[in-house]
């Protein structure tokens, strides 16, 4: 038998505009993939529904008020839980959106946000620079979005 895994399920989103998506820098004191990119978004609390969980991260993170389009991907990733200090693995469910109002203001959890081009999210996934979950979903999106 193996030993018992913890899950936890995370809801992104990938908002676009003028072929851009939006990516958030997470802080270089996060505990978990400092200093990388990744798309906005953030678990789900027990009880909660995942939509509601996304459309609440995304107004904590960006201070957008956003729509829920479609499913994108869903990946596998593993981090650090703040509780326990133990891995914890997730499924990750990205969810394409559009935003219904709001400018982008950024939340003390990240630095720095830009709407990339598929080159530069090549680029920074050439210089390791995303989180584990945005590198698998490029891959598994052979770089198309």
């Amino acid at each position: 038998m193996t030993d018992k895994k913890d899950w936890g399920l995370t809801v992104r989103g990938l908002v676009k505009k003028d072929n851009k998506i939006l990516i958030l820098r997470r802080h270089p004191k996060s505990r978990n993939n400092p200093h990388k990119w990744e798309l906005p978004g953030g678990k789900v609390d027990p009880g909660e529904f995942f939509d509601d969980a996304l459309i609440r991260e995304l107004k904590e993170e960006t201070n957008l008020d956003v729509n829920i389009v479609s499913l994108f991907e869903a990946v596998e990733d593993r981090f650090t839980s703040r509780r326990t200090h133990q891995f914890i693995n997730t499924v990750q469910l990205m969810m394409n959106l559009e935003i219904i109002s709001g400018e982008v203001q950024i939340s003390d959890e990240h630095d720095d946000f830009k709407w990339a081009t598929m080159e530069e999210l090549k680029d920074l996934y050439d210089n390791e620079m995303l989180t584990g979950s945005l590198k698998s979903t490029l891959e598994k999106r052979n770089f198309k979005i």
